[in-house]
């Protein structure tokens, strides 16, 4: 196994002019495959320089003297290993489980977190039935929720119980709500929001409202409690299950998520409209304030609709709590 310097100093050279970056820099080691360095530049490893910004499009066209820093991290198992990890189950069965997961939590082992992630648990906790569904990386998983938002999410424990509930989501035969504390407050109150998402064209790690090239992204959401003009407490319903998707949507009205660094932060003017205890409560919130509270299906087996519901956690409940003092 070859030991890489960290970061990884790379240079492109004049004849590599107008190459696609994988390529390019698979012809500067080449001890590596072109699959290996396109994962680890889609895996957001690679940066203009040694502190310049990450790329990770990995067909990007490289220029003559351009240079790139790229961390190749320690090689991780193939197949990820079984953890004990407390869950807190609100349902299993021989076929599903549904999960309350944490926020900080990482559904499936990626690079950055190649463990301790919840198919770590889950492969603890459901032992060998797990083994080979859905992909080795993702065994049992058919959909996930961002490491840092809160609330249910279902994994298959075997073969047929994957394929079913991956057909239903493919469908959008799922019941999906979330709760989620916006800046400002959304008018009308209840609506729907219709758009393409895809990837941001300049900041290749986000998504973004675009007009062509994206995914339809179909978003129902109603404003449940209002904190004057400055906050609001708002359930979104997905239609679709895109990435990103209601951070990307309530942006997109203007309404980001209050404690959302990515996608959107309040105006001064929203800010002013809270009192000083909501303002600093909101300003200190650590993650998107992004809860999935209610997830329904039908079951695989049986047939029959199952519906659950998570409470508010205790982070945003607490938030919520402050936005409301005068």
């Amino acid at each position: 196994m070859t030991d890489y310097p960290t970061p990884l100093k790379l240079n492109i050279p004049e004849e590599a002019a107008g190459e696609r970056l994988d390529r390019a820099l698979t012809a500067l080691i080449p001890e590596m495959s072109r699959s290996r360095i396109k994962a680890l530049i889609e895996g957001g490893n690679l940066r203009f320089g040694e502190t310049g910004a990450t790329i990770d499009d990995a067909s990007y066209r490289v220029k003559p003297g351009q240079a790139f820093a790229l961390t190749v991290p320690d090689a991780t198992p193939p197949v990820p290993i079984g953890q004990h990890i407390d869950l807190d189950i609100h349902y299993e069965d021989e076929d599903i489980i549904v999960i309350d997961k944490p926020a900080g939590m990482v559904v499936h082992p990626a690079p950055g977190n190649p463990d301790m992630t919840l198919v770590n648990a889950l492969i603890a906790h459901c032992g060998d039935s797990l083994s080979g569904i859905g992909g080795v990386k993702r065994p049992g998983i058919v959909h996930r929720i961002d490491k840092d938002t809160s609330g249910l999410l279902i994994a298959a424990k075997n073969d047929a119980a994957h394929h079913a509930l991956s057909e239903a989501f493919a469908a959008h035969n799922i019941t999906r709500a979330y709760k989620c504390a916006v800046w400002g407050l959304p008018s009308p109150k209840a609506g729907t929001i219709e758009t393409l998402i895809g990837r941001h064209p300049v900041h290749r790690q986000r998504m973004a409202v675009v007009n062509r090239l994206g995914k339809e992204a179909i978003t129902h959401y109603q404003v449940e409690q209002v904190y004057g003009l400055g906050a609001s407490l708002v359930e979104c319903r997905l239609e679709t299950g895109r990435t990103h998707q209601i951070r990307v949507h309530m942006t997109h009205i203007g309404h980001p998520l209050i404690g959302d660094q990515t996608y959107g932060r309040a105006t001064i003017a929203r800010r002013a409209q809270l009192s000083d205890t909501a303002r600093a409560a909101a300003k200190a919130f650590p993650r998107q304030a992004l809860h999935a509270a209610i997830l329904g299906v039908t079951h695989p087996r049986t047939g029959a609709y199952m519906e659950w519901e998570s409470e508010i956690p205790a982070d945003l409940s607490d938030l919520l709590e402050q936005l409301g003092t005068k």
